[in-house]
């Protein structure tokens, strides 16, 4: 196995996940598709790469030295910005857990939505044998109100979720969504109420591995207007998504560009 680089801290702190926390040694314990997991910052990709389910969730087998090659000869400074952080890998996460997630961060800070996204577990998803919680899947959210996720504290959200929810148990298959061209699984999205291109995005990003989806918020237009004017996310190909990765994180790390 040679997955290549793996930063852990990179790819779990970049804002495609938020059910992950960072331990004082530098290892993340986290919970997904129902099972959890601590990883040592030494050496992840083997207590990682052990597990088929792990290996795929932290995308081990996508060649990532291919496509930054691939990106770097784009531009010198997605060239830089892809070299800044060579370790970030784009997380497979479950398609329902990453829409619902990021219905709830819209016009918030990571730290707030991880606390939102915690307590919505905390309520309704399964108890785990090491003590955490599932993430609740659509069929446990479809049947309540806006007041039911009042514990919650995320507002004006709370409505999105539920309608979210009911027309993913009512025949929107998210799963059917990873063949489609760009726009038509964008706007299939977006019928569910509140779900605009920066979610759609994000969904079919973090949640279905379209590596060709290239979300954009204020840190990404910030970004792509100083550092790519007159690019478009369309100008880096087919993995694009992975170029916003690189772009968002050397982005953050460098506020003095803005």
């Amino acid at each position: 196995m040679n997955p290549g680089p793996f930063d852990l801290a990179a790819t779990l702190t970049c804002g495609q996940c938020f059910r992950w926390e960072e331990g004082e040694d530098g290892s993340f314990s986290g919970v997904a598709g129902g099972r959890e997991l601590t990883l040592s910052p030494l050496a992840p990709e083997k207590a990682a790469g052990a597990d088929p389910f792990w290996r795929r969730y932290f995308d081990l087998d996508l060649d990532y030295g291919a496509l930054r090659q691939e990106l770097a000869a784009l531009s010198p400074v997605l060239a830089e910005a892809a070299a800044f952080a060579p370790g970030i890998r784009i997380l497979n996460q479950e398609p329902w857990e990453a829409l619902c997630s990021f219905i709830l961060s819209q016009n918030n800070n990571i730290p707030r939505i991880k606390g939102i996204v915690a307590r919505l577990c905390a309520c309704f998803g399964q108890p785990l044998p090491g003590g955490g919680r599932s993430f609740p899947g659509p069929e446990a959210l479809a049947g309540l109100s806006p007041e039911d996720l009042a514990p919650l504290r995320c507002g004006f959200r709370a409505r999105y979720v539920i309608d979210a929810a009911q027309k993913v148990c009512g025949g929107l298959n998210l799963e059917e969504l990873r063949p489609l061209p760009l726009a038509e699984a964008r706007e299939a999205l977006m019928t569910i109420t509140g779900v605009g291109v920066k979610v759609a995005d994000c969904t079919l990003l973090y949640g279905l591995h379209r590596l060709d989806a290239f979300p954009m918020d204020v840190w990404m237009k910030r970004a792509m207007a100083v550092l790519f004017p007159g690019k478009q996310p369309e100008d880096f190909g087919p993995a694009a998504g992975v170029a916003q990765q690189y772009i968002f994180h050397y982005s953050r790390c460098h506020p003095e560009l803005f």
